[in-house]
């Protein structure tokens, strides 16, 4: 794994871990209007992402065709309004293990989804990682109970978060990590603010307690600014695949935190899962080196395969 890699691999850590880590904040709004405080934190990190868009940010957006806007407007609203409503619509019926389970889900679903977008098959090496991953994942978090109306949102859940990958691939190249960042958080403000008007009328938006506001200025500041920049800077690096093998840990940052603030514990269940989801991001990442990559000498040493000059030449230039 080389140095651009390993940055990468450790931005998508990163953003995962905020996210996984933000879960304390989520249980804080459970009384604030759902529609309201998502336009609060996605407003909010508009305006924080904007001066950071870089120069030109207005010709790449202008540059942008119909179906790059219509990408963009599903990014927002499946990936990132969508997915929290189905988590939140899940755990009314269903224990919060159930949407998490299938959540977790998401490095297998993305890691034979888009090849076939892209007509190549599926790489093996990502596809055992995710699945150690996936496997991890339902050890930290178990099993709950739940009714058809917690498995089917908590499908939608699993449907938003292969859609924040796989829907931003194409438009990631054009616009950059924070011009994307900022883009879709204006995008998700306006359909927040739309969801909210349609649903809950007047009554959509009112103004934070003081724990109210300091859990949407995390949300906002932390893991949106900060998480989102640092996700897509990852996946840029390393590509959707191997990006979101990285979600998984999310549960194991949310089971870590969860004894701090009293809502869970830490056992042998989840330290087996965070092992497991350790192994498949290692494997599936690249951290592991295969053994097929070049030829064993005597005595089990590996022999590096030898670079003809002018690629050797080429790659210096790299």
């Amino acid at each position: 794994m080389n140095a651009t890699t390993a940055r990468g691999a450790l931005l998508a850590a990163l953003a995962c871990v905020l996210v996984g880590g933000s879960f304390t904040a989520n249980s804080l709004l459970g009384h604030y209007p759902y529609a309201g405080g998502q336009f609060l934190r996605y407003g909010l990190a508009f305006l924080l992402l904007v001066p950071l868009a870089g120069r030109g940010a207005a010709a790449r957006l202008r540059a942008l065709g119909a179906g790059s806007w219509l990408r963009l407007a599903l990014l927002a609203a499946v990936g990132m309004v969508g997915f929290n409503l189905a988590v939140l619509a899940a755990e009314r019926t269903a224990e919060p293990a159930v949407p998490g389970v299938l959540v977790g889900c998401a490095p297998v679903a993305v890691a034979v989804l888009l090849p076939l977008l892209e007509g190549r098959r599926p790489r093996r090496t990502v596809l055992y990682g995710a699945s150690f991953v996936a496997l991890g994942a339902f050890a930290v978090q178990g099993w709950g109970r739940t009714d058809g109306a917690g498995l089917a949102f908590s499908a939608g859940a699993l449907a938003g978060e292969v859609g924040f990958a796989v829907l931003a691939v194409p438009v990631l190249r054009p616009l950059g990590p924070r011009l994307l960042s900022a883009t879709v958080c204006g995008c998700a403000a306006l359909e927040s603010a739309a969801a909210g008007l349609l649903a809950d009328g007047a009554g959509w938006l009112r103004r934070p307690d003081a724990v109210e506001a300091g859990a949407l200025l995390w949300q906002a500041v932390v893991v949106t600014v900060v998480g989102f920049v640092c996700w897509y800077i990852g996946m840029q690096r390393i590509g959707a695949e191997r990006a979101t093998l990285f979600s998984g840990l999310i549960p194991v940052a949310a089971a870590c935190t969860a004894p701090l603030a009293d809502t869970g514990s830490y056992g042998t269940a989840q330290a087996v899962g965070s092992a497991l989801v350790c192994a498949g991001v290692a494997v599936g990442s690249g951290a592991v080196p295969r053994s097929g990559r070049g030829r064993r000498g005597g005595a089990g040493q590996r022999v590096p395969v030898p670079v003809p000059p002018a690629a050797e030449r080429s790659l210096e230039k790299l």
